[in-house]
C-alpha cells in the first residue's frame, strides 16, 4: 500500500494504525491475490463478529424494555449488507479498496464488496487497538442508525411489513416476480414487481434480488398509503388499526 492510500484511509477512518499491515490487508480484496490468506477475508470474518457484538450491546443497553424479537429486528437492519455498504460508501472506503483488474469498475461497487471493506476495517482496528477502540469506532457509525431503526417501525424490512399487512387485510401473501435482469454476473441488477392476488404494483430495480424485493415492497406500501416521510427523509410505516 502506498503512503497516500494509507494516509487517506487513516484520515477517513479517524484512526492511525500502529501496524499498517493490518490496514493494508483490510483493504485488499481477494481478487488481487492467488492466496486468500493475503486478502481481507479473515478480517471480514472477525469484523462481522465484532460489529454484531457491539451493536447487540448498544441495543440491549439503549432499549431495556424491548423483547428479544424486537432487538433482533433492529440488529438485523443495522448489520445488514446494505447498511454496511452505505456506511462504507459514506466513509469513502470504496475508493480505497484494492481490487483485481477484473473487479475494477467506474461505477458503484456491489454492496457485498463495500460491506466487506467496512467489516474488514473493524476487524483490523480491533486487532490493532483492542475492544474499546473498535467499539468507539463502531458506535459513532451505528448509534444514529439504531435510533432511526427503533423509531421507524420497520427496520427497513419492508417485505416483512408488507407480508403482515397483506395477510391481515387481503388474506393474501405477496408474490415477488422477477421481470428482468441485466449486467455481468458479478454486478447483476434485477427488476422485481410485487403481486398481491390479481393486483400488480410498481416494479423496482435493485443491485441484488433481495434489494429489488425490498424496494418493490416499499413502493407497494407507498401505493397503499402506508408510508409517511418525515423531515430529513426518514420513512415511517403507519398501519391503520383494524
Amino acid at each position: 500500500m502506498d503512503s497516500d492510500r494509507r494516509h487517506n484511509a487513516e484520515f477517513v477512518l479517524g484512526y492511525h494504525f500502529r501496524d499498517p499491515a493490518l490496514l493494508e490487508r483490510a483493504l485488499t480484496h481477494t481478487s488481487t491475490t492467488d492466496n486468500g490468506l493475503a486478502s481481507n477475508e479473515r478480517l471480514e470474518f472477525l469484523g462481522d463478529a465484532v460489529l454484531g457484538m457491539i451493536v447487540c450491546e448498544l441495543i440491549y443497553t439503549r432499549f431495556p424494555s424491548l423483547r428479544e424479537g424486537e432487538m433482533t429486528k433492529i440488529k438485523s437492519a443495522v448489520v445488514s449488507r446494505d447498511t454496511c455498504a452505505h456506511i462504507a460508501r459514506d466513509l469513502g472506503l470504496e475508493n480505497l479498496l484494492m481490487l483485481g483488474k477484473g473487479m475494477q469498475t467506474n461505477g458503484t461497487l456491489p454492496p457485498s464488496l463495500s460491506a466487506c471493506a467496512l467489516e474488514s476495517v473493524i476487524g483490523a482496528i480491533y486487532l490493532d487497538a483492542g475492544w474499546a477502540r473498535a467499539s468507539e469506532f463502531v458506535r459513532t457509525l451505528v448509534e444514529p442508525i439504531i435510533e432511526r431503526s427503533a423509531l421507524s417501525g420497520h427496520q427497513e424490512n419492508f417485505k416483512s411489513v408488507l407480508q403482515q399487512y397483506a395477510q391481515q387485510h387481503f388474506n393474501r401473501t405477496p408474490n415477488y416476480r422477477v421481470l428482468d435482469e441485466q449486467g455481468p454476473d458479478h454486478a447483476k441488477c434485477f427488476k422485481v414487481r410485487v403481486e398481491i392476488g390479481g393486483r400488480c404494483f410498481e416494479p423496482c430495480w435493485g443491485q441484488t434480488k433481495k434489494k429489488a424485493e425490498q424496494l418493490s415492497a416499499l413502493a407497494t406500501l407507498r401505493d397503499l398509503g402506508l408510508v409517511r416521510e418525515k423531515e430529513g427523509g426518514e420513512l415511517v410505516i403507519e398501519i391503520p388499526a383494524e
